[in-house]
């Protein structure tokens, strides 16, 4: 219990400052993702969390808007048409995940865990893989290891689960900064962001 709440504490005071140092960022991404097409400047879509918990995750709308039954159940492709010329440039330097710290201080997330996935997958993982369960026993996070292994978009579910299930085993501070490290300036990060 200490390492969870020791891992709490470190989440609101990470997410708290990126908040307030991030602030003006934040408003012109708004304004840009405003003026760049029409829609909300947020995109909100539900997600599976810690023990099964659904909960809402935002981002910042990279795609032109689209009803719920196609954004939650498609994978993202290389060309894909549904995202915008801004939303490119986003999702590749990770921009668009900037409001999960919101998610993180609300305590649906976390700064680091597996990421979350959308209930459709988690149901399809699950048939596939046994152990998919495993990866819900900490919050989700805004960045992974499987994620800072390179292991994001269309990339094997099965190495991603082994990835997750190392985290979920082995957490601890260094880790976890290790893998906020990796996010900003490893070459992995970004693989498959698009």
């Amino acid at each position: 219990m200490w390492k969870k709440a020791f891992k709490r504490t470190f989440d609101i005071f990470f997410s708290l400052t990126a908040l307030v140092l991030l602030s003006p960022v934040f408003f012109l991404l708004a304004v840009l993702v405003k003026l760049s097409s029409p829609g909300s400047v947020l995109f909100k879509q539900k997600r599976i969390g810690e023990n099964g918990r659904e909960f809402f995750i935002y981002k910042f709308r990279s795609m032109v808007p689209q009803c719920p039954q196609v954004s939650d159940r498609a994978w993202t492709t290389p060309e894909d048409r549904r995202v915008t010329r801004l939303g490119r440039f986003i999702r590749r330097t990770g921009l668009d995940e900037l409001p999960q710290f919101w998610n993180v201080l609300l305590g649906d997330m976390s700064v680091v865990g597996p990421r979350p996935e959308r209930e459709h997958f988690v149901e399809l993982f699950k048939k596939d893989l046994p152990h998919y369960r495993l990866r819900h026993e900490v919050k989700a996070g805004i960045t992974g290891w499987a994620q800072v292994n390179g292991l994001r978009g269309d990339s094997s579910i099965a190495e991603r689960l082994e990835y997750d299930i190392q985290y979920t085993e082995n957490w601890n501070l260094w880790l976890d900064l290790k893998i906020i490290w990796l996010t900003l300036f490893g070459r992995d990060a970004r693989k498959n962001a698009y």
